[in-house]
Formats: structure tokens, sequence, C-alpha cells
């Protein structure tokens, strides 16, 4: 194995252990810890495919904004956040038919395709300039309606926000 593959492993480690903790453990905190090695796993994974402008991306929005926005929202929380999840038979039995399911669909998938492996690209390219000419040459039209869109939704959340309320 050489030193991609095994790095590419490291992060989809990462990725599904961050992943584990977030779903089974039962603090909200820990859980918002291990969330933040799950996006940065997907956003190395995301470097493994060449897909740099992604990659930026899951970390500028994923860990720098959602994130963030999680913790505080669970730091400053004034209230205790208390889960109590009562498992029994009727939850479980379907639960392990549907994954038992899904697994056997996996294993079925793994097992009769015919892997072709592609070849190394020789060159590191960025993947930005690409993004930037299409969006400016085929798809500016549903670029621009989309800025419209963001730009309509913005002003009216600032109306929300500044409107008077009445006692």
């Amino acid at each position: 194995m050489d030193l991609y593959t095994i790095l590419f492993y490291v992060f989809a480690l990462i990725t599904l252990g961050g992943a584990c903790v977030v779903v089974f453990s039962r603090n909200i905190v820990r859980s918002a810890f291990a969330l933040l090695f799950a996006f940065f796993g997907v956003a190395g994974i995301y470097v493994f495919l060449l897909a740099d402008f992604i990659a930026v991306t899951q970390l500028l929005i994923y860990v720098g904004g959602i994130l963030v926005l999680i913790l505080f929202a669970v730091m400053l929380t004034s209230h205790q956040i208390n889960v109590d999840i009562k498992t029994g038979t009727i939850q479980v039995l379907p639960a392990v038919l549907i994954t038992a399911a899904l697994a056997g669909t996996v294993v079925g998938v793994l097992g009769t395709t015919d892997w072709h492996i592609a070849a190394q690209a020789a060159v590191f390219q960025t993947t930005a300039p690409q993004i930037g000419v299409i969006l400016l040459t085929s798809y500016l039209l549903p670029f621009e309606v989309s800025s419209v869109i963001l730009l309509v939704a913005l002003i009216g959340a600032a109306m929300i926000a500044r409107r008077e309320k009445k006692v």
C-alpha cells in the first residue's frame, strides 16, 4: 500500500469514528465535538478526490459556520438538555431487519461490480477556476436567479428581525 491509500483510510476512519460517536453518544457536547472530526474527515476525503473547492467549502461552511453555531447553542442554553431514549423490541426488530437488508445489498453490489481503477492524475489541478468559468458561461442564468433569491431571503430576514413587537 502506498502513502495515499494509507492516508485515505486514516481520513475514512476519522470520519466514521466521529460519526459513530455523534450517533451513539448520550452527551450532546461530546456529539458536537465528534461532529467536528467527522466534518474534517469528509473534507480530507474531498481532497483525495481532487475536489479542492468542495473541501474548502466543507471546512468554511460546516466547520466554520454550522458547527460553531451548534456549539454556541448547546453551551449557551440555560436549560438542561436531557434526552432519555428508551428502546424496546418494537423499535429494535425493524432496525435490525432494515440494517441487515441494507448490508446485504451493499455486500451484493460490492461482490458483483467489476471495479475499474482509473489512472491517477499526473498533475494536481485546482477546480475553482473551472467552476468559475462554468458558472459564468453555461450556468449564468441559474446562478443569477439563485443570487436574487438569496438576496430576497436576506432582506426578508432583516425585515423580520427589525420588526417591532406589539405589546
